[in-house]
This record gives structure tokens, C-alpha cells and sequence, in this order.
């Protein structure tokens, strides 16, 4: 498979052009449609060069709507009037307003994966296997509702779906009582369950998961992270917990739809043993269903004593999150980081076959006034240039980075930090100018930006070949971006190559992340190690021409690269140099 580069689409918001009220309902705020992703829509994302579309939070959530065929959810257990797309009620349905006929919504989905597949991209959808909402009850399968013959009287047994309260546990006993509307929630008044974040409480507060609660998978979590009892990869259906079996049918029923691949919400809290069973399942039914984990080694969750990103790759995952360089880039602007840092970063197996980005729905806009140093879009350009360049990995993009999103308005629940909110009805006003041909110039030439650096990410030398860091050997080279008194370089400029030795294609890749200095008469060291993993000589000449900013060519003597440097310029605050040779 070639590197797939994923557009992440929120259904909810991205076609949605009607102005907002705070805390609106549908009626009052709109809500983007399936049939929003049009032909248009969809052949500007190839032109982009994207491979992949994320359409996120399709499924059936708990939701403060109503329709004739399903009331609306209790207050209690929602988070915003829309709800968030993370509090699934039942996985084999998609959400009804995002279909223009709502009774026909499974039909519009489907046309909408026709679609994309007419245009040879190939479509992922969430996948939450850790929680659902507390609502949960399938029309479509009911005879697959979590829950469905559990023995409610235990914490835990193998073939629960849930782990069940008992009146001794913290919170104060029955009744559940959440955080938001009355606080009661009747059908947890007797029987209470385990919140999604692993919370054993009968009082979760606001900052818990309290609209989900958390499933089995076989496995008492209190006990600790060995899950060595649990069955295999070949074992069959019938031997296996149900959870395990519920959910392989979930993943055969969208992948009989179409659906080439999951994005797997939290993935590092299941345990590795289902993981290889149903991956091999997965692709039993289809070999290129592509699957990539949210997940964070770092999260005490986690359901291994190792590093569970390459545990995650080595159960069959095609990616992980590469979070770690996110982190580091973001704290040279948010914190005391220089850029230098990213020499902290592992360069495991697990972060070559990492998911790079530098925004997703969880995280800050990277063009908002209150992060990333307050310095608006054009941020994005070096921080993409670094996340998504380093790494042969798969990269990805949320909508309305390309046009500077800056998510500054409150919209209900969320939303105002700097966030597009996923739990309310609104839109983007940036991706509605987006739609409307409205941009200013420079919302115009930052999109433009991503799509030649997109172009250029395709190139043998990123898709297939190995990353050198240049950073190390420039250190002590005053030319290396200095500003101030610094004594010492690699706080505001980083470098490196890429190189893939069976084209034999070469670049540098050299970035500005200070967004007030421009950085004077750069030179780059290039060290002789790094000549010969390039294959090239002491003696001799090299090309060098720019392929994504300002023109530059020039040509140097070999010899003189780690010694004097590479000339390249003049560096203006946020430029990206990108150079073949």
C-alpha cells in the first residue's frame, strides 16, 4: 500500500454554511449532510493529493434530537445538545442528521461511500471499542445491544459486555448520579455501571467519561495489565468472550458496506489479545482494510507494561498516533522546548510506522490566537513541514487546517479553548469561506502551501526513504539560526534529511519555527557521515534546488558541507526550505 495521506472530515460541522447560536439546536444551527461531500468536494481532495478520507463521527450517537423513530436522550448523559460522536448508541446505524431524509439515512450513507470510491478514495470510519453511550440500544440489531443477558449482580464476569457498580463502591452508592441536568439517571438507579475512563464511581464528575460506560473484554482491569488468559488468534467465535464477538460483527457489517478501514478511538485500553484476533478477521474479509490506533504510551490506561505502540503495530495495526514530535513541537511555542528536543523523540520502529499530524479533533487548532504562541496560521507551515516530513509514516490533516481554522467561538459545550467543539451544532466559519469562495489572499496561499507540500511528501525520498537529523551536527554552528545572545544553536531552526537509496532522491528540509525573526545568512552542516549515507563523495560537486519556497539553486563542493555548510539564505519567520539534490 502506498502511504496513505488522510483527510479527517467531521461530518457534523464540515458542510454546514448557517451562522451560529451558542448552545443552538438543530433547527436553530443546521447541521452538515452526507450529500455536503459532493463530487466537488471530494475531487478537490484528490487534486489535494489526500488517499484516504476520515469521515468522523458517523456513527449513531446519544443525541438531545429527537426523531419519529428514536426520542432523544436523557440530558444527564449527553455532552452538548448534539452529543459527542464518541457516546455511540448503536454501531450498526449512522447518525440522522446527518441524511437530508433521515429514514433513509443508512441509503445516503451509502451512496456517499459510492461516491468516494468513484473518485479512488478510500473511506475510514471511527471505530470505539472501549465505551459506549450510556443509552445504548441497537433498532438495527437488537439482538447484538451490549448488555443483552449480562449478569448484573458482579463487577465482573468473562461474558459480561459491562462491569457493573456494586453499592459499596465510591460515589455513594445507587442511584448514578452525573454531573449535568437533575443528576439521576433513572436507568442506572438500581444498576449502575463502570464509566468509560475506567471509573469505578456512582458520582463521576464533568471531567470523567460519565456519558459512556466502559466494556469487557474479558478481562477485570482492577487486576492489572497481564491479559495472557485471554484466547488467541485462531481460536473460534464460540470460544471467545462476547464482547470479542459483538464486536467482530460490528467490523463485518461496515466493511460489508464498503468501508475500507477504522480509525480505532483509544485502542492502547483493549487488551493486544483481541486485537489479534479480530485484525486477523478483519482481514480474512478484506486484506487492505486499513487500521490505525488512537494511542498513547503514556496513558496509565494502558493494558501493557511495554511500549504499547509497537505492541499495537506488532497485533496487526497498520499505524499509531504519532504523538511524542506533536508534543515537542507544541511546547517550543506553549512551553520552554527547543527545537533541538525533537533529538528526544524515539526513532523506533513505532514511529516510522506512526500517524503524523498537527491537528486532529482532540487537539488545539494549530492557527488559534490562545496556542501555539498565539501567532496564528501561518504556523502551521513549518510545524507541518517537520510532523508530517520526518517520518515515511502516514500523514493526516483536519479540516479547515489548510484555511487556518482558529475555533475561538463558544459553541455550547465545547468549543472557545482554541477546539472545534465536536459535541454542538454549528459550523467553521473558515471552511464556510472555504465554500463560498470567500478566503482572504493569505487563507488562499496557505491552502495552496499544503497542497505543494503534500505533492512533495509523495516523493520516493519520504514515502520509502529514511530520515537523517541535522540538528546534532550543528550545534556549534553560529549560522544555524541563532537569535539574540543564544550561545548556542537549534532553539528556532530545525533540519534534516531524507534520503531513499534505490532512487537515489535526496532532500533537505529546513525550517523557521520563530514567527517574529528572520533567521540571517543560514548555513547547514551536513556532516561526513551523512555524505556517505548519502553516497556521496568528499570530492565533487552537488545540486541543490528548492521545490517549495522562494527560488533557490546553487551549487557546492562536497567537501565543504561539513565544514562551512550548506548556504541557504535568509530564513523569513515560518519559511520552509525544501531542497532536492
Amino acid at each position: 500500500m502506498s502511504r496513505p495521506v488522510i483527510y479527517q472530515l467531521f461530518v457534523r460541522l464540515f458542510g454546514n454554511t448557517r451562522p451560529m447560536v451558542p448552545n443552538g439546536t438543530l433547527d436553530q444551527n443546521g447541521c452538515g449532510k452526507f450529500n455536503d461531500i459532493d463530487d466537488r468536494v471530494l475531487g478537490s481532495l484528490v487534486d489535494a493529493g489526500f488517499t484516504h478520507v476520515w469521515l468522523t463521527g458517523v456513527l449513531e450517537q446519544a443525541s438531545g434530537t429527537t426523531y419519529p423513530d428514536r426520542p432523544a436522550d436523557d440530558p444527564a448523559v449527553l455532552k452538548g445538545i448534539a452529543g459527542s460522536p464518541y457516546a455511540i448508541r448503536d454501531y450498526f446505524d449512522v447518525c440522522p442528521d446527518y441524511a437530508v431524509d433521515p429514514s433513509k439515512r443508512l441509503d445516503e450513507f451509502r451512496s456517499l461511500l459510492d461516491r468516494c470510491k468513484s473518485h479512488g478514495l478510500k473511506v475510514i470510519m471511527d471505530f470505539v471499542p472501549n465505551h459506549v453511550a450510556r443509552t445504548y440500544a441497537s433498532d438495527v440489531r437488537p439482538d447484538l445491544t451490549f448488555g443483552t443477558g449480562d449478569d448484573t449482580s458482579v463487577f465482573f464476569a468473562e461474558n459480561n459486555h459491562f462491569f457493573y457498580l456494586r453499592p459499596t463502591d465510591p460515589g455513594g452508592g445507587p442511584p448514578l448520579r452525573l454531573p449535568v441536568a437533575d443528576g439521576v439517571f433513572e436507568p442506572e438507579r438500581l444498576i449502575g455501571k463502570v464509566t468509560g475512563n475506567n471509573l469505578i464511581s456512582w458520582a463521576p464528575s464533568i471531567n470523567e467519561w460519565y456519558e459512556t460506560v466502559k466494556l469487557n473484554y474479558g478481562h477485570d482491569f482492577t487486576t492489572g495489565r497481564d491479559t495472557s488468559h485471554l484466547p488467541g488468534p485462531d481460536a473460534a467465535v464460540e470460544d471467545v468472550p462476547k464482547t470479542w464477538r459483538t464486536m467482530d460483527a460490528i467490523l463485518a457489517y461496515w466493511q460489508g458496506f464498503g468501508v475500507g478501514g477504522f480509525r480505532v478511538d483509544m485502542s492502547h485500553m483493549i487488551p493486544q489479545e483481541f486485537w489479534r484476533w479480530a485484525i486477523k478477521r478483519c482481514r480474512a474479509r478484506n486484506p487492505e482494510t486499513y487500521i490505525f490506533g488512537e494511542a498513547y504510551d503514556s496513558d496509565p490506561m494502558k493494558l501493557t507494561d511495554g511500549d504499547v505502540l509497537e505492541a499495537l503495530l506488532d497485533s496487526g495495526f497498520d499505524a499509531v498516533y504519532g504523538h511524542p514530535p506533536y508534543q515537542v513541537l507544541k511546547a517550543i511555542y506553549d512551553g520552554s522546548n527547543w527545537a533541538n528536543d525533537l533529538n528526544s523523540v524515539p526513532f523506533s520502529s513505532s514511529f516510522h510506522r506512526s500517524l503524523h499530524y498537527a491537528e486532529n479533533h482532540d487537539e488545539v487548532r494549530i492557527a488559534s490566537f490562545l496556542h501555539w504562541g498565539g501567532l496564528g496560521l501561518p504556523v502551521g507551515k513549518p510545524v507541518s513541514a517537520i510532523l508530517l516530513g520526518m517520518s515515511p509514516g502516514p500523514i493526516m490533516m483536519y479540516n479547515g487546517q489548510e484555511v487556518g481554522e482558529q475555533a475561538t467561538a463558544r459553541m455550547g459545550f465545547g468549543g472557545g479553548d482554541g477546539r472545534t467543539s465536536i459535541f454542538d451544532y454549528g459550523s467553521m466559519p473558515e471552511v464556510v469561506k472555504m465554500h463560498q469562495g470567500g478566503l482572504a489572499p493569505s487563507q488562499t496561499e496557505l491552502r495552496q502551501w499544503y497542497i505543494d507540500l503534500l505533492k512533495i511528501l509523495r516523493e520516493p525520498a519520504f514515502t520509502l526513504g529514511e530520515f537523517y537529523g541535522l540538528n546534532f551536527a550543528n550545534g556549534d554552528n553560529p549560522q544555524f539560526g541563532r537569535v539574540g545572545d543564544e550561545g548556542f544553536s537549534g532553539h528556532w531552526l530545525h533540519a534534516f534529511l531524507r534520503h531513499d537509496s534505490t532512487s537515489g532522491q535526496s532532500f533537505l528540509v529546513v525550517s523557521n519555527l520563530n514567527g517574529r525573526e528572520t533567521l540571517r545568512n543560514v548555513r547547514v552542516r551536513i556532516p561526513s557521515d551523512a555524505l556517505r549515507w548519502l553516497g556521496l563523495g568528499q570530492d565533487g560537486s552537488v545540486h541543490f534546488s528548492e521545490r517549495l519556497s522562494d527560488p533557490l539553486e546553487t551549487d557546492v563542493f562536497t567537501n565543504s558541507l561539513p565544514g562551512l555548510g550548506l548556504p541557504v539564505g535568509d530564513l523569513a519567520p515560518f519559511q520552509v526550505r525544501v531542497l532536492a539534490f
